[in-house]
């Protein structure tokens, strides 16, 4: 297998959704099953470029894919985080891989734990960038939140879509629970 998704485009209808969010342009790519990527790009020819090369066989999304609901609960997410936000995923990782993005779903909204914290958590003391590696793996960013994790100074470390995009995330998750109490 050439590229870790490629499995995805064989014959699984394989569809990809581009829009402006509060993020900049947002791609979500999903098979019937669920979501199998969420990124951010710069102009939505860039987000459909990417989900071409990441998820070859993609296809743009028609009118009545049923996984219009998942996008649209994808940007509301986006704009007014809940707590209790969970798509169904289609992903594919490594066992270590799912196990940490598993614990990267039970981080509150609205709180951060560190990369070494992670692998406290997972019984994995020494596997701290081993943890971080797969938060930078992670293929469907908001839906397992990859961005509530920091340096274990409390500085916003590296992030795949933008240490900026990373601290708007975190902030307003942080607004949206100062709303709802």
């Amino acid at each position: 297998m050439d590229h870790p998704n490629d499995f995805l485009g064989r014959g699984q209808g394989l569809i990809a959704f581009t829009g402006m969010s509060a993020l900049g342009c947002t791609l979500m790519t999903a098979t019937d099953k669920g979501v199998c990527g969420v990124a951010f790009a710069e102009t939505p020819a860039d987000a459909m470029a990417m989900a071409f090369l990441d998820w070859p066989g993609a296809a743009p999304a028609q009118g009545g894919d049923p996984a219009h609901r998942w996008w649209a609960m994808l940007l509301e997410q986006i704009e007014t985080p809940k707590a209790n936000f969970h798509l169904p995923l289609d992903v594919n990782g490594t066992d270590f891989q799912r196990e940490v993005w598993a614990a990267l779903q039970t981080i509150p909204m609205g709180q951060t734990r560190t990369y070494w914290q992670l692998a406290q958590q997972l019984k994995r003391p020494t596997a701290v960038r081993a943890v971080a590696n797969a938060c930078a793996a992670n293929p469907v960013a908001i839906a397992v939140p990859c961005h509530r994790v920091i340096g274990s100074d409390g500085q916003l470390r590296g992030y795949r879509w933008g240490v900026e995009r990373k601290q708007k995330l975190i902030e307003t998750e942080a607004q949206q629970l100062n709303t709802v109490r």
